[in-house]
């Protein structure tokens, strides 16, 4: 008993253990050099612990964001601002919840689910976007544990919703994906699968695909937009800066010393730096995402192929910016249009939202790609628009929701998750009606 309590105590509650683990099993399964295990096990580890790192150092400068912008409009009756982030979410799960095991233990349970799924149904489509299985099964840990689900019946269940997800939304994209890349071979394995169909749909309506925006010539002094971080810092300046300017340097140094922030520079240049700080903490995020996928989609691979003859690999929206590099550019740009308009409007739903920058680049570039694919130019610029709006509005309305599990001015930025916490939510309404 003692050995196993120790087990428990020191293993299974160590998220970044377990899932180094569940990689060790899957290269072994695959009979890889013990060399190779050692080495992709340990790596995997690496890439959850600096993952876990990147998440730390992003909520702190969104904090400092919520509270000078909380001061600098004082929204009342409209619950304060909103900031788009499932990784913030990731990381509050793991460190306030403590639910870091069962997120990634669910993760492994996502895939597994997934495999069987594709195994028994026609839709033969396994999902190897590891970043996006996270985010997904982070909101599923989170609205079962909301359901007051613990232990295996919280990570069954939420396994079993994620690995559905997974396996229906790439088949859900594919007539487009086929369209775009003019075979069959590989599918999109991206939680954004909902807001791509509704662009892809409006731009079907309002288009001509005859009219392509890669006929475009785009003009050099957009080509920095091609970096991400560049893009995201860019984007979230203005945001931070006026913010700060409207709350004033009292506000600002307020929000600092409650923070644990020094005040011995200018507000403008904390709020500089804090900016920074966000791009940091995404960069480190991601390095960890890559560096964790890098070694776990492999050991996962080998095995979900052979399991699952004639499957496809659903990949990450990346994958797709090759075929249309002018269209990843204009969605971006009509994708933040569309999503300050949803910021707009997203008062009305009680929450101020801001726009997820992340989201907006890869999201809003992928959207570009499925508008332009429908309906050319004009259906690209008016299905991002659409698109911006929707993936603002369809947050906003999850926020009330997060807010009484106790994610305060935060909400979900890919679509597809937030229709998990929507679908897990109803469960819960139908077990309160039922007495369960």
């Amino acid at each position: 008993m003692f050995i196993l309590e120790w087990i428990i105590n020191n293993i299974l509650t160590q998220a970044a253990i377990i899932i180094a683990l569940i990689a060790c099993l899957g290269l072994a399964l695959q009979k890889k050099p013990l060399s190779d295990v050692l080495a992709g096990t340990m790596k995997t580890m690496f890439g959850f612990m600096i993952l876990g790192a990147g998440s730390s150092i992003l909520q702190g400068s969104l904090k400092y964001f919520g509270a000078v912008f909380n001061a600098a409009f004082d929204l009342g009756s409209a619950g304060g601002a909103v900031v788009a982030s499932i990784e913030g979410i990731n990381g509050q799960a793991m460190t306030d919840l403590g639910l870091g095991s069962e997120i990634a233990i669910t993760l492994a349970g996502i895939f597994i689910v997934n495999i069987i799924l594709a195994r028994v149904t026609k839709f033969k489509y396994i999902f190897l976007t590891g970043q996006a299985l996270l985010w997904e099964s982070t909101l599923a840990v989170v609205f079962s544990w909301f359901l007051n689900l613990r232990g295996v019946p919280l990570i069954v269940l939420a396994s079993v919703v994620g690995g559905c997800f997974a396996t229906f939304m790439p088949a859900i994209a594919q007539p487009v994906m086929r369209k775009i890349t003019g075979s069959d071979d590989i599918a999109l394995g991206h939680f954004c699968t909902i807001g791509y169909m509704v662009t892809a749909g409006v731009a079907k309506l309002v288009g001509d695909d005859s009219k392509s925006a890669e006929d475009i010539k785009l003009p050099e002094s957009l080509d920095f937009l091609n970096d991400t971080y560049l893009a995201v810092f860019t984007v979230m300046l203005p945001f931070f800066l006026i913010t700060s300017i409207v709350a004033g340097p009292e506000a600002c140094n307020a929000a600092c010393k409650a923070l644990g922030l020094g005040i011995n520079v200018n507000y403008l240049v904390q709020s500089f730096l804090q900016c920074a700080t966000f791009v940091i903490g995404l960069y480190v995020l991601m390095m960890g995402v890559r560096q964790l996928l890098d070694n776990i989609v492999p050991a996962f691979q080998g095995i979900s192929m052979k399991l699952v003859p004639d499957s496809k690999p659903a990949l990450d929206c990346p994958v797709l910016f090759p075929y249309a590099p002018n269209s990843v550019i204009l969605g971006f740009v009509f994708t933040t249009i569309g999503s300050l308009i949803g910021m707009a409007l997203s008062p009305l739903t009680g929450y101020l939202v801001i726009p997820g920058v992340m989201s907006n680049f890869f999201a809003g570039g992928t959207a570009g790609i499925f508008g332009n694919a429908m309906g050319g130019r004009r259906g690209l610029i008016i299905g991002c628009i659409v698109h911006g709006i929707f993936i603002m509005i369809i947050p906003a309305l999850l926020t009330p929701m997060l807010a009484q599990i106790g994610f305060v001015n935060l909400t979900c930025t890919d679509v597809d998750t937030v229709f998990t916490g929507f679908f897990l939510y109803a469960v819960k309404g139908l077990l309160a009606m039922f007495g369960a």
